[in-house]
C-alpha cells in the first residue's frame, strides 16, 4: 500500500503529541479531490485542536489549510481536473496529500504563488469577514486591534487602513510596533510598558473605539470592554491567552455595547458564500491592499517546533509548513 507522511494527533496535549508518521495514501471519492500540498498554513486554531480546547475525534491529521495541485479527482467531479492549482480550507492538511471536499477548494490563478495562497487563506478570510460582517468598519472609525503584529493582526491593520479607519494596535515589543505601523496602524501601544485603556482614551478624546477586534481572549477581554465607546462593538475571535471568562450580560448596559463571537467557517457554509469571500480576498491581493508576511517556512517534519514558536508569541505574520 502506498503511504505518505503526515502529522497525526492520537491523544491531545503538548507538542510531544504531534506524531510525524506514515499514513495510507488518500484516494478521491464522490465529491472530493486529492491535493498534493505544496505549502500548508499554520494557524493558532491548530494549537487548540492539538490541546483539545477545540475537540476533534481522535486520531486526526492536524491542519486547516493548504495550497497545491490536484492529483486526483472523484468520479463525479466536473469543476476540477488533475493539475489544477488550488487552495483548500478544511481539515487534515499537515500531510503530503489531502483528500478535500470540492466545496472547500478554490482555484488560484497563475499569478498567485502556492506560498501566498497558503499564507492568506484562513487569516485573510478571517480578517476580511471580521471587518465587513462582524463589525462593518466605516471611514472615520477608531478601531482597536489586539496582537496587531500577528498574522491576522497585520491583515486587519491593512484592511482597516484601506477602509478609512484610524487604527490603534497593541503589541508586546518595539519590533512588533514597527511592523504594525508599516502595515497601517496609526497608533501602536506596547502593552508591556503602557496602559492600554489610558492610551486609547488619550487618542480618542476619552470616547473609546467604535470597534474592538480581540483575538487574544482572556487577558485582554476587560481592556477591550473598557476601550469600546458608547454604542461600540467588541468582536472576540480568538483565545490566544485563554478562553474569555463568563460575563454578566448587564455589563453591556453601561455603554450599550454589542459583543460577538464569530467563527470563519459559519461565514462560508455554502459554495456561494465561499466564492464571494475568496473572490474579495483575491481582489484585495491583486490590488495590493493586502500583502503577506511570512515569518518562517518549516519542514513538515518540524511541526513541533512551529507550534512551540507560535505559542511563544515571538513570531509575527504567517508560519508555513512545506512537505
Amino acid at each position: 500500500m502506498a503511504t505518505m507522511k503526515a502529522v497525526v494527533v492520537e491523544e491531545t496535549g503538548g507538542v510531544d503529541k504531534l506524531l510525524y508518521k506514515d499514513l495510507p495514501f488518500p484516494e478521491a471519492h464522490e465529491g472530493t479531490v486529492v491535493i498534493k500540498n505544496h505549502f500548508i498554513g499554520i494557524n493558532y486554531i491548530d494549537t487548540y485542536h492539538r490541546t483539545g480546547l477545540y475537540p476533534l475525534p481522535l486520531p486526526f491529521v492536524l491542519g486547516r489549510e493548504s495550497a497545491g495541485e490536484v492529483s486526483a479527482v472523484g468520479p463525479d467531479v466536473k469543476d476540477f481536473k488533475v493539475g489544477d492549482r488550488v487552495v483548500y480550507i478544511g481539515g487534515s492538511t499537515y500531510s503530503e496529500y489531502t483528500e478535500a471536499k470540492v466545496g472547500a477548494v478554490e482555484k488560484i490563478t497563475n499569478d498567485v504563488s502556492y506560498e501566498t495562497a497558503a499564507a492568506i487563506g484562513i487569516q485573510a478570510l478571517t480578517a476580511w469577514t471580521l471587518v465587513r460582517e462582524s463589525y462593518p468598519v466605516k471611514k472615520g472609525d477608531h478601531i482597536l486591534i489586539h496582537a496587531a503584529a500577528g498574522g491576522v493582526g497585520l491583515l486587519l491593520c491593512q484592511m482597516c487602513r484601506y477602509l478609512g479607519a484610524t487604527v490603534i494596535g497593541t503589541v508586546s515589543t518595539a519590533e512588533k510596533a514597527a511592523l504594525a505601523r508599516e502595515n497601517g496602524a496609526d497608533y501602536v501601544i506596547n502593552y508591556t510598558t503602557e496602559d492600554v485603556v489610558a492610551k486609547v482614551n488619550e487618542i480618542t478624546g476619552g470616547l473609546g473605539c467604535q470597534g474592538v477586534l480581540d483575538g487574544v481572549g482572556k487577558s485582554t477581554w476587560d481592556i477591550s470592554l473598557q476601550c469600546a465607546r458608547r454604542l461600540g462593538s467588541v468582536i472576540s475571535f480568538g483565545n490566544a491567552s485563554g478562553v474569555v471568562p463568563p460575563i454578566s450580560i448587564a455589563t453591556l448596559a453601561q455603554k450599550n455595547l454589542k459583543i460577538m463571537r464569530p467563527t470563519l467557517f459559519n461565514y462560508m457554509t455554502s459554495r456561494e458564500e465561499s466564492q464571494k469571500w475568496w473572490g474579495e480576498v483575491f481582489e484585495l491581493l491583486a490590488k495590493g491592499v493586502i500583502k503577506t508576511h511570512i515569518y518562517k517556512i518549516y519542514d513538515l517534519a518540524d511541526a513541533k517546533q512551529s507550534h512551540i514558536d507560535i505559542e511563544s508569541r515571538k513570531t509575527t505574520g504567517k508560519l508555513l509548513l512545506k512537505p
